[in-house]
């Protein structure tokens, strides 16, 4: 028969607060005992072996889990990467390998090779992933976004019904950033299935706990004592038989529907921060030497060798066929391909082809007059109604407000709470659990109010949500559409003025639209809810309710492809290239220039990202001028990305200078008599048009 360790009910602590209150047992049998022993020293050893290739210059990078290793596996032996979702941070060694990856894979990725599952090389070693059907996305290096969108996966389970849970963890410095704090307080609030693991082994690269934690003892668990629905759990993450039963009392928590659950683990950081640390230099010898009493490996040996589970024999020989595996697994990695160059630009975006096989303007719009706002919501309604997977969410977007706009209004009513719904007033919350959503197979459609406000989203949008499908090489993709209100002619100041365009311009792997009037405005909505890459939908404010923006509304089928231009006014002597607002001042003013002898052809480009180039370079190779006018500042706008390309590739053709007309390279201020000074004006975009066509 085999043996078995029984963990009794200990009295609870303060500190704790487990939830099995009628459970007074857990059993482990000798078998998973096994397993949790066999994966913490093949982790141990992993580190172990890494290091030493760094040392021989074959390597270039490594950050240990070492230390780690007990809270990981009792996880691993608990949770199922099959069925529930595991965002792993940088020592989650022990845990990953007991996710799917194999100590080849580990190694496939130190040398940077092509058949590495997690990323094909493009990654720093220790950003782990596991290929489909395990649900671990590839992680990436920024600290505590990997929260937010296990907030994400677990909202998508829940609103789906699936049964499973959402892990996440980091080290105890991560829980200084604020997106740690927004996801708590979205899944606590919801109640949603997720186990946040704080592994606290002191030390943030070289910053102490002391340094990092407000909570009272320095404790990551009493810090977040405040939230309603989170259970809290503090142990002692170097013992197995502790972290064991603690996993299961939190994930019996999770279970029974009441909640997230949050364990803070005690652990010791065996190693430096990383390869390119020296903790010497910041830790005393005594404070190493008290570390590596508590190593978890030595004691779980201890353990179940003094209580005659295991004996000594049966260990070595676990180490013997572990070390024995690592070896194969080194020579194996090291001997197999390099990526190939070509390679290096794939997979920014979505080259299934599938978005090239959707069939676009299939019709002309000739349904009633409608103005841009309305036509935004009437894609939203009909794309939700083609899609059951489309959830809308965002600030004040449920009705009866529908939105700052009225973008969104309706939808609430037609569609149900469960699809569309208020989200926290957190920028990044948004962005976060949007790109989560994405991950679990959903299409989120997320509003921005403002893209003044945009920024806390950054490093969302940045470093998660448009490098998932490069940094995993195609295996994860986050395709959401996030409505983002731009542009000035408001009178609203610094901070309801901005343009964004430029910024996200400089992002590979995310989609620009900005459509300047109601028709293009559903069309494009409705291409970038059916294509399977993240879009960026900028919607000018100032146009929503304009007349001159009005168009025909097109049926429900009309899509209008991304990386089309239009020219919206035909003219042989110059070219105007344009978006947005500044599409119509440049229209007014072809017009009152026809008047003068003047042929002007307007160009809308309608996506800044991807950007048809060859239809400008078609109209200049006609007209031999081109100025460029948009609303954003003159310095770094993308106008100047587009004036560059006209200079580099159409030189031979230009009959004078390539121009630029855009906003003063200063903030849009209140005062209507400061904001002319600032935006592009009739008269300036009038004048700037006519130097050109005299030159």
């Amino acid at each position: 028969m085999a043996k078995t360790v029984v963990l009794e009910e200990k009295p609870v602590s303060k500190k704790t607060s487990p939830s099995n209150n009628g459970s007074e047992k857990i059993t482990i049998d000798k078998n998973t005992l096994s397993a949790a022993y066999r994966y913490m020293y093949l982790a141990r050893q992993i580190d172990n072996k890494a290091m030493n290739l760094l040392r021989q210059g074959k390597t270039f990078f490594h950050i240990a889990g070492a230390g780690h290793e007990a809270i990981q596996s009792a996880i691993g032996l608990i949770l199922d990467s099959r069925v529930d979702w595991i965002f792993p941070y940088y020592r989650d060694l022990t845990l990953t390998l007991m996710s799917g990856m194999t100590p080849k894979d580990f190694f496939l990725a130190c040398f940077g090779k092509a058949d590495d599952p997690a990323c094909g090389g493009r990654q720093l070693p220790c950003h782990f992933g596991v290929k489909k059907p395990n649900l671990v996305p590839t992680q990436s290096s920024p600290t505590g976004t990997q929260f937010l969108q296990a907030v994400g996966t677990a909202l998508a389970s829940e609103r789906q019904g699936i049964k499973n849970i959402s892990y996440v963890s980091s080290g105890e410095g991560t829980t200084s950033q604020g997106e740690f704090h927004e996801a708590v307080n979205w899944a606590s609030r919801e109640k949603l299935p997720v186990l946040f693991v704080i592994q606290n082994n002191k030390y943030a690269i070289s910053v102490h706990v002391s340094q990092q934690s407000g909570g009272e003892g320095n404790l990551i668990s009493e810090m977040m004592k405040g939230y309603a629905n989170l259970k809290r759990f503090h142990v002692d993450g170097t013992n197995f038989f502790e972290s064991y039963k603690t996993v299961q009392e939190a994930v019996d928590y999770i279970k029974s529907g009441k909640g997230p659950a949050l364990i803070e683990a005690d652990l010791v950081r065996l190693h430096s921060h990383s390869s390119s640390d020296d903790h010497k230099k910041y830790r005393s010898e005594n404070e190493l030497k008290e570390d590596q009493k508590r190593d978890p490996i030595f004691r779980f040996g201890h353990d179940v060798l003094i209580q005659n589970i295991f004996s000594e024999d049966e260990l070595e020989k676990i180490r013997k066929e572990v070390d024995e595996s690592i070896n194969s697994a080194v020579d194996e990695a090291f001997t197999a391909a390099n990526p190939d160059p070509s390679t290096a630009i794939n997979h920014v975006f979505d080259e299934s082809g599938f978005k090239e096989s959707l069939e676009y303007e299939k019709s002309n719009p000739s349904g009633k007059s409608i103005v841009m706002v309305d036509a935004i919501n009437h894609a939203l309604l009909e794309e939700m109604e083609i899609n059951d997977k489309i959830y809308v969410f965002g600030e004040d977007i449920a009705d009866g407000k529908g939105g700052v706009f009225t973008a969104t209004k309706g939808l609430s009513t037609k569609y149900g709470s469960r699809r569309v719904f208020n989200s926290p007033l957190a920028e990044a919350s948004i962005a976060g659990v949007a790109t989560g959503m994405a991950l679990a197979g959903l299409k989120p459609v997320v509003e921005i109010q403002f893209g003044d406000y945009i920024w806390p989203a950054f490093m969302q949008y940045k470093n998660e949500t448009a490098t998932f499908r490069y940094r995993s090489n195609n295996e994860w993709a986050t395709p959401f559409v996030t409505r983002v209100a731009v542009g000035g002619y408001i009178h609203g100041g610094l901070y309801h003025s901005q343009n964004i365009e430029s910024i996200f311009a400089h992002v590979p792997g995310l989609f620009i639209a900005y459509p300047s009037n109601a028709a293009d405005a559903k069309g494009l909505l409705k291409t970038a809810c059916r294509i399977n890459d993240p879009v960026i939908f900028c919607e000018h404010k100032g146009l929503y309710r304009q007349s001159f923006a009005m168009a025909p509304e097109p049926d429900s089928e009309y899509l209008i492809p991304f990386g089309s231009a239009k020219v919206v006014r035909k003219g042989n002597d110059l070219t105007v290239i344009s978006w947005g607002a500044t599409v119509w001042e440049s229209v007014i003013a072809a017009k009152r220039l026809e008047e003068e002898g003047h042929s002007v052809e307007v160009i809308d480009i309608r996506t800044i990202i991807p950007l048809d180039i060859e239809t400008i370079y078609t109209s200049i190779k006609k007209t031999g001028k081109a100025i460029v006018i948009h609303e954003d500042t003159l310095t770094g706008g993308f106008g100047a990305e587009i004036s560059a390309r006209i200079a580099s590739d159409c030189f031979e053709y230009l009959d004078g200078p390539v121009k630029r007309y855009a906003a003063k390279d200063a903030h849009v201020p209140y005062s209507p008599i400061l904001e002319d000074v600032i935006l592009p004006s009739r008269e300036g975009v009038y004048k700037a048009i006519k130097d050109l066509a005299k030159y």
